[in-house]
């Protein structure tokens, strides 16, 4: 038996239930996968007394810190900042690897944790922060590598596309449709950060930073939410024979040898053809401009436990099999 890939996971919400559930059930699987097998040694939770579904109580632990230092993998979904960037900077120091699927954390300290991480010869992998189990990291960084990309729009936050495709195509009153989206879980309590805009820029930034390596920020982010639209905007648009869209972009400007990267949240009266309009209720569309690849599109769930373990997975399985071939 080969020595096993110690991963600690941090937190035991949705995703990281969904993580640890799976975990379990394709243990061979992974094992065949990575070359050893992979041993949850705990889940950080702040209350362990509380029935996590399909999660062993047995691995609830506190201590998080404790956790960490012990893990080849360290594996953050908890959310948040301050908290969530300590414990990862920990895990690094300690030389394990990380995953992560906190897109707020790495839009506002992405550059400094993958600074650290390179210092000390670990990894950072983060595909479940933007756009869950569709592989859109992944291709702007790595299988786009050796092209050129020239753009990238998308819908990219699966909440506000409910919203503005119940107004579109069921005709429900755009206040009406906010409410719903609440009642149905596509909101949180505190809507802001999706209605807002907030949590589309955070995914544009990482975006943008994996295809051109440039260090923006959400300061960088034209941005306007669809708080401010009316029935009447979309009546207006409906009229002329558009969809409103809430539209994530980026986009390379000025000269070939020093461009300038743009990017932008805002809605968008897009024609009732166009491929972002086709997103329906909280799916994900992202469409990447290559100069020899051409146009791409990549099209799913762009939200969900499952959707996002599946990613947080796949990066964990390339995280452990850095841990058996070092």
């Amino acid at each position: 038996m080969t020595t096993p890939v110690r991963v600690a996971l941090l937190g035991a919400g949705t995703v990281g239930a969904a993580v640890a559930r799976r975990l379990v059930e394709r243990a061979d699987l992974y094992a065949a996968r990575v070359g050893s097998p992979l041993e949850l040694v705990g889940v950080a939770v702040r209350d362990t007394s509380r029935v996590r579904d399909g999660v062993d109580p047995a691995l609830l632990v506190q201590d998080a810190e404790a956790l960490v230092d012990q893990a080849d993998v360290v594996v953050e979904v908890m959310g948040g900042l301050d908290r969530a960037r300590e414990l990862i900077e920990r895990g690094i120091r300690n030389g394990a690897q990380v995953v992560t699927a906190n897109k707020q954390l790495l839009a506002h300290h992405g550059p400094a944790l993958e600074a650290l991480a390179a210092e000390a010869g670990v990894g950072l992998d983060y595909e479940a922060a933007v756009m869950a189990a569709i592989p859109v990291v992944a291709v702007v960084r790595d299988s786009l590598a050796g092209d050129v990309v020239t753009s990238i729009s998308g819908i990219v936050n699966g909440s506000t596309n409910f919203v503005l495709d119940l107004v579109a195509r069921k005709g429900v009153p755009f206040e009406e449709a906010v409410r719903l989206a609440g009642e149905l879980g596509f909101l949180e309590a505190d809507p802001t950060e999706d209605l807002e805009g907030l949590d589309a820029a955070a995914k544009i930034v990482l975006l943008a930073r994996a295809a051109w390596g440039a260090p923006l920020t959400l300061a960088d982010v034209q941005r306007r939410g669809i708080t401010g639209l009316t029935d009447e905007d979309f009546r207006t648009a409906s009229a002329n024979g558009k969809v409103i869209k809430l539209v994530a972009s980026a986009w390379t400007s000025g000269a070939q040898d020093a461009p300038r990267v743009e990017l932008a949240v805002r809605p968008v009266a897009l024609p009732q053809d166009d491929p972002l309009a086709q997103a329906r209720e909280g799916s994900n569309v992202l469409i990447v401009e290559a100069e020899s690849a051409g146009t791409l599109r990549l099209h799913g769930a762009g939200a969900g436990g499952d959707e996002t373990a599946s990613a947080v997975l796949g990066d964990l399985v390339r995280a452990a099999r850095r841990v058996t071939r070092a």
